[in-house]
């Protein structure tokens, strides 16, 4: 719960997106939490600097779909190793 509560004031960050991004990584193979608690930082960071994330917002705001949209595009900067964790 800390580490939810740290992500929801550094990132602006719901449960609910929360929740999926943390099993969006577990699904694709992350399943040692550290692992995937490194990959969601490292996620949320990378949203932020694409501009999921305004100044005068609160909260990330993905759109419709487009959260999935950002992780799949996430993980293929991981493969590709441009964006190394």
């Amino acid at each position: 719960m800390r580490f939810y509560n740290w992500c929801r004031e550094q990132y602006g960050l719901n449960k609910g997106v929360f929740h999926t991004i943390d099993n969006w990584f577990y699904e694709y193979g992350i399943v040692n939490i550290l692992s995937r608690r490194i990959y969601l930082l490292a996620f949320l960071e990378y949203a932020k600097a694409s501009g999921m994330k305004e100044e005068d917002r609160k909260f990330l705001r993905f759109g419709n779909g487009g959260l999935v949209v950002k992780l799949r595009e996430f993980l293929q900067i991981q493969e590709e190793e441009v964006y190394m964790i």
